[in-house]
């Protein structure tokens, strides 16, 4: 964390560079429908992307939909769901298959998507996202929790805190912001960052430490 503060920023100005970066860059999950990126962002949570991807194919075609995960019984998806957390990620699925019965009834809301077992603010709000909906929220994840503070958009260590910061500062036309900061945590500001590639290091607490020392 910084040990001193950048100037003060004008992030709605400021953070246009990083959403100009990222604009439109799809969610890393190889999804083909709202059936597979519901499933795939369930499993995905403390997990890694490249693993999800990896046993997506033979778990979608043994259940292709909604209705045939419906039927399923636990036992009957242990072999596809090879992720951390997998018992209450199986639990989970079936417990959304059978609230929502078919592909048509997924919702397409904050609030409908959060009602559904294992779908938090995070993994709702990237459903929307690519979904093409409206943002009704902030993505944060686990590279959102580094980079926010950092940057010094958000003062917070807690994700839902995190959000609210950031919807507070910028219009909601700028809430891709979150998803922006993700990509550029996974690709530049890792936990090692790499600050002099970086876009976003005039405007940044952290490097603004480094450089006042």
């Amino acid at each position: 964390m910084p040990t001193k503060a950048a100037p003060k920023v004008d992030w709605p100005k400021a953070i246009k560079p990083l959403l100009k970066k990222y604009a439109g860059q799809p969610f890393p999950l190889d999804y083909k429908n709202r059936y597979q990126l519901l499933v795939m962002v369930v499993l995905a949570a403390q997990d890694r992307d490249a693993n999800v991807n990896n046993l997506a194919p033979e778990l979608f075609k043994a259940f292709p939909d909604i209705t045939a995960l419906a039927k399923a019984k636990p036992d009957q998806l242990r072999p596809y769901v090879r992720v951390r957390n997998f018992a209450n990620k199986i639990n989970w699925l079936l417990g959304i298959a059978d609230a929502v019965k078919t592909d048509k009834n997924i919702p397409d809301t904050l609030d409908g998507l959060t009602r559904l077992p294992g779908v938090g603010r995070k993994s709702a709000n990237v459903i929307l996202r690519e979904s093409g909906k409206p943002a009704e929220g902030v993505i944060v994840d686990i590279h959102v929790v580094r980079v926010a503070p950092r940057l010094g958009i958000a003062t917070s260590e807690d994700p839902k805190k995190i959000e609210q910061e950031i919807m507070e500062k910028l219009p909601r036309s700028e809430w891709d912001a979150g998803m922006a900061m993700s990509f550029l945590g996974r690709e530049i500001c890792r936990p090692k960052p790499k600050c002099e590639e970086c876009l976003m290091r005039k405007v940044c607490a952290y490097y603004a430490g480094l450089v006042n020392g």
